[in-house]
C-alpha cells in the first residue's frame, strides 16, 4: 500500500487611473478601518465570553492520587478535581491563564507558566492556594520541567525560541539554551542528565524536498544542545512528548505532511497523515515513526501522549476525532524490531524506511476509543486511570484501562454548559476533523497555532499543479483580501469555502463556514519577540526609517502595512514566472518563516538580500549591511 504520495493622451490616462486606484485605496483602508473598529468593540465582548469557558488543557496529578490540577487554557483559574467523588473541588484564581503545570512531590508546590511577551513561573502552594512569583520567563513559557531534586525548572519559551533553566533556590535565570524554533513541549530523564525539547515547527526554507521539524537533546550539566534529531520529511505542528518508564525512549507526536503531492485527493492520506515519532535516548537517535491513522479513516491531530505507569501502554490523545488511541508498547516495539531486521511485518513493511507509510502497521497493536467530550489534549495517567481534557466542552475525561478493551470512556463537566457564540463554535470546527472526509486532517492540521502556518508548501490544485505554495497565516486574512499569493480567491470568505470543500473534500452547511469566519475574524496578532518592553529597539527604529528609503512603505503602507495589491516583484519562478503576486500584511510576519510565496527564504534577510537582486522587491542593493540588519529588525517588529 502506497501513501499519498510612454503620447501625452496615454499619460493623462495614466494620471487619472492613478488617482482613482488612490482614491478607491483611501477608501479601502477607511472602510477597513471602520470594520476594525467594530470587530474591536465585538473582539471585547467576546474576550468577556471566552474567561467563561474553561478550556482544560494541562493537568497534573498528585502523588496521592487523590487529586487533579487542571489548567484552563483562555480563563486564569486552576481547578482542583476530587478524583474520589468525581468533580471539581474547589478553584485557584491565577495571574495569567496558565500554559503548563509542574508539581514537586516533596513539597507539594505547583509551578505554573503564563503570560506572552511577559511571561513568568508562579508557585502555588497546593494546600493553601497561595500563588507567588518565582521568576520572569520569556515569549510565551511553556511545558515547565521540574528536577527530581527540585533545583532546577525547565521552561520552553515557544516564540523566544529557547528553553529557560531557573535556580528555583535563588529564583532566578541560571542560563538560556537555544533551540531550532517554537520549543513546545519537554520531558527530562530519570537521572536528570538530559532534557527531550520538541520543537513545534520547521526552521528552514520550505521549496526543497525535504523539510521537517527536530526534537532537541540537552545535556543538562553542559546546558547545551547536543543532539538535534530531524524527524521524517513533512514532520510538523509537533505537540506532545513523553518519556517510557524505564527511560529508552521519547515518543513524540505529529503532523506528517506529504506535501510534495499535488492534493487532489485525501483518501488513504495522501494530504497529511498522523504519526508518532519514537527517539532512541540511549544512541540519541530516531528510530522511527509509526502512523496513528486507519487505512480509511484518520487519526487527525494527534496531540498530548503519556505512558502508562507499568510501561504497558502509550496513550495519545486524538484531537481532531475526538478519541484515545491505545498502543500496546511491547507490541509496537517488537514490530519496529522486526523491520529493523528486515522481517516481514505486514504486507506493506520488511524495512525500517517502510514504516512511516503503512497505514497497517499498528494493527491489532492499537485501539481508538471515542470520548464522550470534543477537543482532548493533555493526559494524564493515574495507575490504571487516563484523564483527557476536553478543551472544547469544558470536561475531563477518564478511561480505565483495567476494564477491558471493550471499556468506554466517561465524561465529567467541569462547569454547567455554556452557549456556545458562532466565534467558540468556529474555533471548534477549526480544529474539528469531523468536517473532513474520512477525518484525515481538520484546518488546524495545515494552519496550527490559532490558524497560523506549518512551514510547509503545498501544491493546492486551485491555481494549477507544479507550483507549490507556502501556507499563510489566516491572522487578518477577512481584513486583507484577496485570499492566496496569487490572489486566485476574492477574499477570505470564499476562501473559507473553497478549503472546506476542495482541502476537506466535504460539503458542509453553510453555517459551519459562518462560524469558521467568525473565529478567524476574532484573532488578534500577538507581540512580537523582537520588541523591548512593548517597544522598538533602536536598531529597529533605524530600520523605521530604511523601511521608507528602500520602497517597501509603498506597497506595505497603512496600519496593516499592506496596499492589497498584487505586484509582479521578481520572485516567480518556473509555473508562476512575472506573476504578480499578493502583497501580504508584516504583522505578525515574524512568526510566519519561511518567506515568499514559495518558502524559498528562510529568513527576512534572506528576501532583503539573497532574493531580491534586481530591487524589484525594494531597493535595498544600496543599503549597507547595517541598514539591511536594522530593516531586517524592523520588520520582525511588526
Amino acid at each position: 500500500m502506497q501513501v499519498g504520495r510612454g503620447r501625452v493622451s496615454d499619460v493623462q490616462a495614466s494620471s487619472k487611473e492613478s488617482r482613482v486606484q488612490k482614491i478607491l485605496f483611501v477608501a479601502t483602508i477607511v472602510g477597513m478601518l471602520v470594520s476594525l473598529t467594530g470587530a474591536a468593540q465585538q473582539s471585547q465582548r467576546e474576550d468577556k465570553e471566552r474567561q467563561e469557558y474553561i478550556s482544560p488543557q494541562w493537568l497534573v496529578a498528585d502523588q496521592d492520587a487523590e487529586k487533579l490540577y487542571v489548567a484552563a487554557a483562555i480563563s486564569p483559574r486552576l481547578l482542583v478535581v476530587d478524583l474520589a467523588e468525581g468533580k471539581v473541588a474547589g478553584e485557584i484564581a491565577l495571574p495569567y491563564a496558565a500554559t503548563g503545570l509542574a508539581l514537586s512531590l516533596q513539597t507539594s508546590r505547583l509551578y505554573i507558566t503564563g503570560g506572552r511577551a511577559d511571561g513568568a513561573v508562579y508557585a502555588v502552594g497546593t494546600a493553601a492556594g497561595q500563588v507567588e512569583l518565582i521568576a520572569r520567563a520569556g515569549h510565551t513559557p511553556l511545558s515547565p520541567v521540574l528536577s527530581k531534586d527540585n533545583r532546577w525548572l525547565y521552561v520552553c519559551n515557544r516564540y523566544d525560541n529557547c528553553v529557560s533553566v531557573i535556580d528555583l533556590s535563588s529564583r532566578s535565570l541560571a542560563k538560556t539554551i537555544q533551540v531550532p524554533r517554537e520549543p513546545i513541549a519537554a520531558a527530562l530523564t530519570l537521572d536528570g542528565s538530559t532534557l527531550i525539547v520538541a520543537n513545534h515547527l520547521p526552521a528552514q526554507a520550505s521549496d526543497v524536498d525535504d523539510v521537517a521539524a527536530t526534537v532537541s537533546i540537552i545535556d543538562t550539566k553542559a546546558g547545551q544542545v547536543v543532539a538535534s534529531i530531524r524527524l521524517p520529511n513533512g514532520s510538523t505542528g509537533l505537540q506532545g512528548l513523553c518519556l517510557s518508564c524505564d527511560g529508552h525512549y521519547a515518543y513524540v507526536t505529529h503532523i506528517l505532511g506529504r506535501h510534495h503531492l499535488p492534493t487532489t485527493q485525501i483518501e488513504r492520506g495522501w494530504i497529511n497523515t498522523n504519526a508518532l515519532s519514537i527517539i532512541d535516548l540511549d544512541r540519541k537517535q530516531w528510530l522511527n515513526t509509526v502512523l496513528l491513522d486507519d487505512v480509511d479513516r484518520g487519526a487527525a491531530n494527534p496531540w498530548g501522549v503519556a505512558c502508562t505507569e507499568d510501561n504497558k501502554y502509550l496513550v495519545v490523545a486524538l484531537s481532531g476525532t475526538h478519541e484515545l488511541c491505545i498502543i500496546n508498547r511491547g507490541r509496537l516495539h517488537s514490530r519496529l524490531a522486526q523491520a529493523a531486521a528486515g522481517e516481514k511485518v505486514s504486507s506493506v513493511t520488511s524495512s525500517t524506511d517502510e514504516v512511516r507509510d503503512d497505514l497497517s502497521f499498528l494493527v491489532g497493536a492499537k485501539r481508538r476509543v471515542p470520548l464522550p467530550g470534543s477537543g482532548p489534549r493533555a493526559l494524564a495517567v493515574v495507575g490504571s486511570r487516563v484523564f483527557a481534557s476536553e478543551y472544547f466542552t469544558d470536561s475531563l475525561a477518564v478511561l480505565d484501562l483495567d476494564k477491558g478493551e471493550y471499556a468506554k470512556a466517561e465524561s465529567t463537566p467541569l462547569q454547567k454548559p455554556l452557549h456556545m457564540s458562532d466565534t467558540r463554535r468556529g474555533e471548534m470546527l477549526f480544529h474539528d476533523a469531523a468536517l473532513c472526509f474520512q477525518q484525515w486532517q481538520s484546518c488546524a492540521s495545515c494552519h496550527p497555532g490559532s490558524g497560523r502556518v506549518d512551514a510547509l508548501n503545498w501544491d493546492l490544485v486551485n491555481d494549477g499543479i507544479g507550483n507549490p505554495k507556502n501556507t499563510k497565516s489566516l491572522l487578518l486574512a477577512h481584513a486583507t483580501p484577496p485570499a492566496m499569493s496569487l490572489g486566485i480567491r476574492e477574499d477570505a470568505h470564499v476562501a473559507v469555502r473553497a478549503g472546506i470543500r476542495y482541502i476537506q473534500f466535504a460539503v458542509r452547511p453553510e453555517e459551519d463556514a459562518v462560524a469558521i469566519d467568525a473565529y478567524l475574524q476574532s484573532l488578534k496578532p500577538i507581540p512580537s519577540p523582537h520588541l523591548i518592553d512593548g517597544r522598538m529597539s533602536s536598531a529597529a527604529r533605524r530600520g523605521q526609517k530604511a523601511f521608507s528609503q528602500a520602497g517597501c512603505a509603498h506597497c506595505h503602507s497603512g496600519p496593516l502595512y499592506t496596499d492589497l495589491g498584487r505586484y509582479d516583484v521578481g520572485t516567480g519562478s518556473g509555473l508562476d514566472e512575472a506573476q504578480a503576486l499578493d502583497t501580504p500584511t508584516l504583522i505578525e510576519v515574524w512568526r510566519t518563516a519561511p518567506y515568499l510565496h514559495d518558502g524559498r527564504a528562510a529568513t527576512i534577510s534572506d528576501v532583503l538580500t539573497k532574493y531580491n537582486p534586481d530591487n524589484k522587491h525594494g531597493r535595498t542593493s544600496n543599503l549597507t549591511s547595517g541598514q539591511l540588519q536594522d530593516l531586517a529588525e524592523f520588520v520582525l517588529t511588526r
